[in-house]
């Protein structure tokens, strides 16, 4: 979740989510019971060219008053450290002594999970050469995302798009999701082979380029008052690994995340639980 000029905010990434697995519904339900998640009651559907095609009906989640406000409920009462990379981990007797990139020391751990897309996780698997391997299988396309503000709605009947025949492959109109602030904030993201074939290119140049895919999704000229591009490297398994998690349970090292059980929120949740429950045994 990102600040905008005027003070609201983008869902950059993680647009929303479902609740298919009955575990995870039943989280969603006491999330919603707190008032961490709501419906979103978006109007979405398929954008190509200016024709708009309405898609079935589906329940959609989404943070309140951002998507950040999941992960928040997710920490409360941990020890969570912000601006940390661990670079590395090695074994010291029946431990992991943990490393940070500008060489602190971080602690010892009897059992380490790599909670982050894949190519991040192998050099963290490197005590275990079999997860590792594993792991570098592991394929994720890029995502260039734009946030983009207009002075006046967008003339469009939708909340949010999967975009056809365009560098893009959705947009949404952040203002229209629950506990946002007013305004028209939208998010727009690049598809996986548009964002691969211009990966290496600043954020400055990529925010007016997918503005004016936008108006051609559109059909008509538009012209966003504030835009920033960001990059994610490592957007959207493709495709997932079949294994649900990875784990070592001699060594207390393994791995999780969405490129293990799926592409979703939900994903990432499964595989997080399977590994839970990998490291807690019988």
């Amino acid at each position: 979740t990102r600040r905008s000029a005027d003070g609201g905010t983008f869902d950059h990434g993680a647009q929303y989510f479902t609740a298919r697995d009955p575990l995870f519904r039943s989280l969603v339900e006491a999330w919603v019971a707190e008032g961490v998640v709501a419906e979103w009651h978006g109007r979405i559907g398929t954008l190509t060219r200016g024709v708009v095609t309405p898609a079935k009906e589906s329940v959609r989640y989404v943070g309140v008053p951002g998507m950040n406000a999941v992960a928040k409920a997710l920490a409360d009462g941990l020890d969570v450290r912000f601006g940390v990379r661990v670079e590395r981990v090695a074994r010291e007797g029946q431990a992991w002594r943990l490393t940070s990139e500008t060489g602190e020391e971080l602690g010892l751990a009897d059992v380490v999970v790599a909670a982050v897309p894949a190519p991040q996780a192998v050099p963290l698997l490197a005590g275990a050469p079999a997860l590792a391997a594993q792991a570098g299988t592991a394929r994720l396309s890029p995502c260039w995302a734009v946030m983009a503000r207009f002075e006046a709605p967008v003339a469009v009947e939708l909340d949010g798009a999967f975009v056809e025949d365009s560098p893009l492959s959705w947009v949404a109109r952040d203002t229209s999701k629950p506990g946002r602030a007013p305004g028209e904030r939208w998010v727009l993201h690049g598809s996986p082979e548009y964002s691969a074939a211009h990966l290496e290119e600043t954020a400055e140049a990529m925010a007016p380029k997918l503005v004016e895919a936008f108006g051609k999704a559109l059909g008509r000229d538009v012209r966003a008052v504030e835009a920033v591009a960001h990059r994610w490297r490592f957007a959207m398994p493709a495709p997932p690994l079949e294994d649900t998690a990875l784990y070592d349970a001699a060594l207390g090292l393994g791995a999780c995340g969405d490129w293990c059980a799926g592409p979703r929120v939900e994903g990432a949740f499964l595989s997080g639980v399977a590994l839970a429950r990998r490291i807690a045994g019988p």
